[in-house]
């Protein structure tokens, strides 16, 4: 792929923690949530939604749905990183479809999130669009994110089937 074609945000490598592996003998379900959050960290920064939006703006985001596939075992002391990629976005609403790397570049997990933004500077945190700078910035990434493919686990339903 060359520099000018539109790529998912890539994090940078993080180390599975050992405490995080349960007695099954590899990464604990809770722990692929922790890195899918950690994983958009920069990409949020990049765009004005990280940390300082919230210590600076008084605005932040929720998630409102999140929608796991766990495809492989992360063993003991893996590092791993995570792709994001945006997906949709409206003036309250952040929809992102991210991937959980082995380091040797296996797929060891999907997480498709639906994200709110967030006023929190009155008495109750509320729901409320994103303020122009923000979505104008975001509405970019999104924009270069569109020319990629949609991912094939976008859009999954969990169920049974029936017999």
């Amino acid at each position: 792929m060359n520099a000018t074609e539109a790529t998912p945000y890539r994090s940078p490598l993080m180390a599975v923690q050992p405490e995080w592996i349960d007695y099954n003998g590899h990464l604990n379900l809770a722990y692929y949530h922790v890195l899918f959050d950690r994983g958009i960290d920069g990409l949020f920064d990049s765009v004005g939604l990280g940390e300082a939006y919230r210590a600076e703006r008084g605005y932040t985001t929720y998630t409102a749905e999140a929608h796991v596939c766990y495809l492989r075992e992360v063993p003991p002391d893996a590092e791993v990183y995570v792709t994001s990629q945006i997906v949709g976005l409206d003036a309250k609403r952040l929809h992102i479809f991210q991937e959980l790397h082995h380091s040797d570049g296996w797929l060891a997990a999907t997480l498709e999130n639906l994200s709110l933004s967030i006023d929190q500077r009155g008495e109750r945190p509320k729901v409320a669009p994103f303020p122009d700078d923000v979505l104008a910035r975001v509405s970019a990434v999104a924009g270069e994110h569109a020319a990629l493919p949609r991912p094939e686990r976008l859009g999954r339903a969990i169920g049974m089937g029936r017999r």
